[in-house]
C-alpha cells in the first residue's frame, strides 16, 4: 500500500482468498484492505496514538440518514455527553480533495452537528471548526488533542 502522510503505525493483516484484510480495532474485525480503508485505519491510529482520543469515543463506518437518504460516515469521535465532537471523511489517496468533498461532509454535519471536521485522502489533511451561528467553518492548522475539560 501507498505511503501516507501520517506517522508510521503497526497494523495486523491477514490474507484470505488472495485478498488482504486489515484489522480494525474499533470494529474489532478484519476489513478488506482498499486504498480508502488504508487511509481510514491510519486516521484512526492518528486519533488514538497522536491525539490521545479514547478508543471508546470512536465509531467507524455507520449509517446515518441525511435528508431521507442513507449515507455512511467514515469516522466520528463522540463527546462524553454523546454529542459528536469530530466528523471525519476519508478518501482514497488518488482522490483529490475538492469543494465537493467539503460539501459532502457539511451535508452530513447538518444532521450530526460535530464541532470539528476533518477531510483526508491520507496525503492531504484538512481540519475545520464549525461556526454554527454563521453557518460556516474555520480552517485550522491541526486538530485539537483530546482533553477531558
Amino acid at each position: 500500500m501507498q505511503k501516507l502522510n501520517f506517522p508510521s503505525y503497526s497494523f495486523r493483516f491477514k490474507n484470505s482468498e488472495n485478498k488482504v484484510a486489515i484489522f480494525d480495532e474499533i470494529r474489532k474485525k478484519f476489513i478488506l484492505l482498499t486504498p480508502e480503508e488504508w487511509v481510514r485505519q491510519h486516521t484512526v491510529q492518528f486519533l488514538l496514538q497522536d491525539k490521545n482520543y479514547p478508543k471508546s469515543y470512536l465509531n467507524v463506518e455507520k449509517l446515518i440518514k441525511v435528508n431521507d437518504l442513507k449515507k455512511r460516515y467514515d469516522v466520528v469521535v463522540f463527546q462524553p455527553d454523546g454529542g459528536i465532537y469530530l466528523l471525519i471523511e476519508c478518501k482514497a489517496p488518488e482522490v483529490k480533495i475538492t469543494q465537493d468533498t467539503f460539501d459532502q461532509i457539511a451535508r452530513y454535519n447538518l444532521t450530526l452537528k460535530a464541532t470539528y471536521l476533518m477531510v483526508t485522502n491520507g496525503l492531504n489533511h484538512y481540519f475545520c471548526q464549525m461556526d454554527f451561528e454563521k453557518e460556516t467553518y474555520i480552517f485550522l492548522k491541526e486538530l485539537p488533542n483530546f482533553s477531558n475539560d
